[in-house]
């Protein structure tokens, strides 16, 4: 299984950067990852943008894509949680798990419809550039709890 992490948005500040290439370099030891940063509409009214944007990742999903939606109204996982599921869609022979971070607006319905499930990270909101450095870490903390590596401490 390949992993693939979007998000909508500006390219990383440099201290952000860092810890996800490092995280990312670390991840690549369990399975294939890629990043692919969405350009955000440059309309103005927030449903528009959202259809756009929508219209992006949708053209860019393949129909056999298992979308991880991070939205702050999605469920909430452990981080063995997240373990669990990676390994459950990797046991269905998953071939791509894309995790998607949305743009400023969130993501249209027809985004939340298409997800195979709606993950939230955290009851607080940040700014998506550090929500790229938690996904990386976390995504890498799950691989490290599939693996009986000693990163995560229960």
């Amino acid at each position: 299984m390949k992993l693939s992490i979007w998000s909508v948005g500006k390219a990383n500040e440099s201290y952000i950067k860092e810890g996800v290439d490092q995280f990312t370099k670390r991840i690549g030891h369990y399975y294939p990852i890629d990043w692919q940063l969405i350009i955000p509409s440059k309309l103005t009214e927030p449903i528009q943008i959202k259809k756009a944007e929508a219209a992006s990742i949708l053209k860019a999903l393949a129909p056999t894509d298992v979308l991880i939606l991070l939205d702050e109204k999605g469920k909430m996982l452990s981080s063995p949680g997240l373990a669990k599921l990676i390994q459950q869609k990797a046991n269905q022979s998953a071939q791509r798990m894309v995790f998607l971070i949305g743009g400023a607006y969130g993501v249209d319905d027809e985004i939340k419809s298409r997800a195979n499930f709606t993950w939230s990270i955290s009851e607080l909101v940040f700014p998506h550039m550090l929500v790229r450095l938690l996904l990386a870490e976390q995504v890498y903390r799950a691989c490290s709890i599939l693996a009986n590596e000693k990163y995560h401490h229960e």
